[in-house]
């Protein structure tokens, strides 16, 4: 397997792209859906930021470097990659803030409806702010199986909240469907694309969806903690109230008038000052998957994760496979369940292969295809295969479960 994993690379067209990130020497990283690489555009863009635009030009750089439209900018250069219009996506805060900007605004856009319908299962921040505006009475969380949605769609529904490609499974929604039969029903619906912005094509003005948000650290590969983005849809600008009135967020500002009115389009989102240093790490990592196309990104995700899966077959390793079977099911990423994940995890990473563990018996591997390679898949797979023949996962060093994997 391994020679013909050399023979895909040589033929693979995005092979080159590796080179344009920083991959430690001996390490397969198949944990770009937890934390992207670093690119290695990124520390210079970053000392630029920090010795010339902050370390030389000061408070100017609001205006000589851009910064106050940094936000607005880098949001601009993400919508194309979600289907959306340049004016539709803000970059600002985390993926839980912007979740409760948007919950807020769709319950504002739908009196008399309070119910926010999830799935039981979901990324658990997203459940988690349902609970939250629950708690204060503004809202009622609902959660039903993925098969029963359908079902749980009725006249007191104000907002599905849904996640794209499920964060443990990988299992794709039928965006558009979905979308379809909560408006049949007059509810809004929010997508989480954290698992999938970046990743796998998304079209999210095709389907009429009304809101989005996404994170910036993953396949965006903007760093740890990166700033996450909102889509709202261009037809519900107006009428978007978000309760985070911060002063960024403001018709005006710098008049700083002791009224809050909220600014005319998607800047009305903002909340407080952007973080300048994490929007500009956040923009190299942008303009290199732009760069570098999704759909072509996900055309070889899916080659990567069935090659994954043949080289798993030849080696006889026999695992259970939670994602779907069909690759276009399923997000960039393979999950398997196994008793002692966790261990066969931690022997795995101490052989320099980072997938990750979700609980409670969850093996996660992603497949961020601009930084790896065919011949990644087949040295995965020969490591998994002999960490499970020799029980070197049985060792306690393996079993001693950390607070973060």
């Amino acid at each position: 397997m391994i020679e013909r994993a050399r023979q895909l690379d040589a033929g693979d067209p995005l092979a080159e792209y590796r080179e344009r990130f920083l991959v430690p020497e001996g390490v397969i990283y198949l944990d770009g859906n937890s934390l992207g690489c670093l690119p290695k555009a990124t520390p210079a863009r970053l000392e630029e930021v920090v010795r010339e635009e902050w370390g030389r030009d000061l408070i100017r750089s609001w205006n000589t470097a851009g910064w106050i439209d940094l936000p607005a900018k880098v949001g601009g250069k993400i919508a194309p990659l979600i289907g959306a219009k340049p004016h539709e996506v803000i970059v600002a805060d985390s993926v839980s803030v912007n979740l409760f900007k948007l919950i807020s605004a769709a319950l504002a856009m739908r009196p008399g409806r309070k119910v926010v319908l999830s799935e039981p299962g979901n990324f658990p921040t997203d459940i988690y702010m349902i609970e939250g505006l629950e708690k204060r009475d503004l809202a009622t969380r609902r959660l039903a199986a993925r098969d029963k949605l359908h079902e749980a769609l009725d006249e007191d529904v104000a907002l599905l909240l849904l996640t794209h490609a499920h964060y443990k499974t990988g299992e794709l929604f039928d965006m558009g469907e979905l979308t379809r039969a909560a408006h049949e029903a007059g509810a809004l619906v929010l997508w989480d694309l954290s698992h999938s912005g970046g990743a796998l094509p998304v079209d999210l003005n095709a389907c009429e969806a009304d809101f989005a948000v996404g994170c910036g650290y993953k396949y965006l590969n903007g760093g740890p903690g990166a700033p996450a983005y909102a889509f709202v849809a261009e037809r519900h600008l107006e009428d978007t109230q978000q309760p985070l009135s911060g002063w960024m967020g403001h018709a005006k500002p710098f008049a700083f008038s002791d009224d809050y009115a909220p600014a005319p389009g998607i800047e009305r989102l903002l909340c407080g000052t952007p973080g300048i240093l994490g929007l500009s790490a956040l923009e190299v990592g942008v303009d290199l998957i732009a760069e570098t196309g999704v759909e072509r990104l996900y055309a070889k995700s899916q080659k990567l994760s069935e090659f994954f899966r043949q080289c798993l077959a030849e080696s006889g390793v026999e695992i259970e496979l939670v994602s779907p079977t069909d690759p276009a099911s399923r997000g960039s990423q393979l999950s398997f369940r196994h008793e002692e994940a966790y261990a066969i995890c931690q022997a795995l990473i101490a052989r320099g292969v980072i997938g990750d563990f979700r609980d409670p018996d969850i093996l996660r591997f992603g497949f961020a295809p601009a930084y790896l390679h065919f011949e990644d898949m087949a040295e995965a797979a020969r490591h998994l295969a002999e960490v499970l023949e020799s029980n070197e996962w049985q060792s306690n060093e393996f079993n001693k479960r950390a607070t973060v994997t």
